[in-house]
């Protein structure tokens, strides 16, 4: 079964069961209350203990940072990811240590929410720690504001192109109905739990990971986000690198999530394993760039969208994508605006939409609105971000009715395209290329013509071996190798000009969208699925 029927409808409907009644019957659940105030912090209404270990819930100074003043056996890290230890010491951690439903409210500023169920936690499927979020205001200036470091992990197998199902998460997140909670983080650059040096020991070449930590609402596990049964809470999360990360899945069900972020807004990082799923709520990105690039979405494996709005916005003025996902990107529904100057894998499409490639590099700020033959406008976008890739897709487009697409009012003219891809060797495509023949798998070799010798190769001149060039060849007349040139050697590539990292022949496009397939028109009639434009504008 394809992987986006896997995710669709089912696996959300199975997470809200999960969540619902705990999440929202908070007292009857015996839910923990914990109240920040500054460096403040009770618990149901007492002082919470200071470093104590075996309590539910306590707090101490003993936040993970990138230290400064270590040289480059430490880590990854530059000047700029190192803290002074005054800095980190200014922090209050609030640790909860045990399972439970948790109310969080007020403000932490500098601070974290760290949870840590132990080292087996991971396999314990008691291991679930649910965080309300009910109105708070946590920042921290050297580490994520929010961490799930140990609960337990609900897919233990990690397959490749398994289906999530989180309805077991240990890290789970409730937006209180009504509430507006502000997180505002840093990140933790690599630091080495252990590493080899080159042989001169200036350099290291090898090592493993002791902490990572590159997003500002962060979890090691698995994690869900929904909303109260009225959907109206507000997660806003301002990032100095990356938004909402988890290393392993991510659901997103409800709730308000704007996300302003330095680099990717939201990001899954498990190869070919790491699925980010939105089936309800909004979830709003703007990449600032402030780190020089950034997706919207970005996953190491698959992201797919069910229902719900998602706008998301990369980074100005990097080649990065809206939505970017290594092994592929499911639209099946949603109200959904993405862009950016890179198209990552887009697969086939369970609603109409529309991808428009710019000509020329569009400035944000202007008004794009998708207005059908009647005047009416099915979907308006003021984006913050300039962008040559602008994805609309929602219910209301339809195969068949003809629309047309504005800038600031003005009608811009669109050529209907056809998607490009570069085949495996590049990327992940940018839609679909060409049918295979008919009777041919995905993957397998033509046949030869039949009247090609057997292996699908010409014979050789006779005493010709392969690789030589025959005896009687020779270039034509007046074409000789350029002076100090070898015959078979390459030129070298004029100054200032140089081959991708593993390239043998040539630069390529670093990115493509659609070719062109018809005329310029002020109006367009979409067919099913999604579509592609190319604007002059």
């Amino acid at each position: 079964m394809h992987l986006k029927r896997l995710l669709s409808g089912a696996l959300c409907a199975m997470m809200l069961l999960g969540l619902g009644a705990q999440g929202f019957a908070a007292e009857d659940a015996g839910a923990v209350y914990i109240e920040l105030d500054g460096g403040t912090v009770t618990v149901d209404g007492k002082a919470a203990p200071a470093d104590d270990p075996g309590a539910a819930v306590y707090t101490a100074h003993d936040i993970v940072y990138y230290e400064e003043g270590h040289d480059f056996t430490y880590g990854e890290g530059t000047e700029a990811d190192a803290h002074s230890a005054g800095e980190a010491a200014a922090h209050t951690v609030v640790h909860i240590t045990k399972p439970g439903t948790y109310v969080l409210a007020g403000t932490l500023d500098p601070g974290q929410i760290a949870v840590d169920l132990g080292e087996d936690a991971e396999t314990d499927p008691e291991a679930v720690v649910t965080l309300v979020l009910d109105g708070v205001d946590i920042t921290s200036t050297v580490a994520p504001a929010v961490i799930f470091y140990n609960v337990y992990e609900c897919d233990q197998t990690g397959d490749q192109g398994s289906e999530p199902d989180l309805s077991g998460a240990g890290a789970r997140v409730i937006i209180a109905d009504g509430s507006e909670n502000q997180i505002n983080g840093s990140y933790v650059a690599r630091i080495y739990k252990s590493y080899t040096l080159s042989e001169d020991g200036t350099e290291v070449v090898d090592s493993k990971k002791l902490h990572k930590y590159d997003g500002a609402f962060y979890s090691k596990m698995s994690m869900t986000v929904s909303g109260g049964p009225e959907d109206s809470g507000v997660l806003a999360i301002d990032a100095e690198n990356e938004g909402l990360d988890t290393e392993m899945h991510l659901a997103i069900n409800g709730g308000a999530v704007r996300i302003r972020s330095g680099n990717d807004g939201i990001n899954v990082n498990e190869d070919d394993v790491s699925v980010v799923t939105v089936d309800g709520g909004a979830v709003d990105i703007v990449v600032t760039g402030q780190t020089g690039e950034g997706d919207g979405i970005d996953s190491n494996g698959w992201l797919v969208i069910d229902s719900g709005t998602v706008t998301a916005q990369a980074c100005s003025t990097s080649g990065d994508a809206g939505l970017d996902a290594a092994q592929g990107v499911y639209l099946n529904g949603g109200r959904i605006i993405a862009t950016g100057n890179m198209l990552d894998a887009l697969d086939p499409s369970d609603q109409c939409g529309a991808l428009f490639t710019f000509t020329q590099r569009q400035t944000g700020r202007a008004t794009y609105a998708l207005t059908d033959a009647d005047g009416n406008e099915i979907m308006t976008f003021t984006p913050e971000n300039d962008f040559t890739y602008l994805l609309m897709t929602c219910p209301g487009m339809e195969e068949g009715v003809e629309y047309s697409l504005t800038a600031d009012g003005a009608v811009l003219a669109a050529a209907a395209g056809v998607a490009m891809g570069m085949g495996g060797g590049f990327g992940h495509g940018f839609g679909h290329g060409p049918a295979m023949p008919e009777g041919m798998e995905d993957g397998e070799a033509p046949e030869p013509p039949e009247d090609m010798p057997d292996g699908g190769r010409p014979e050789l001149p006779e005493g010709a071996e392969l690789g030589e060039k025959p005896e009687d060849m020779d270039p034509p007349e007046g074409m000789e190798p350029p002076e100090g040139l070898e015959e078979g050697e390459r030129p070298e590539l004029p100054e200032g000009m140089e081959r991708p990292d593993g390239r043998e022949h040539g630069p390529r496009p670093d990115f493509q969208g659609s070719e062109i397939a018809g005329e310029a028109s002020e109006t367009f009639t979409l067919a099913a699925g999604l579509n592609y434009f190319t604007v002059s504008a």
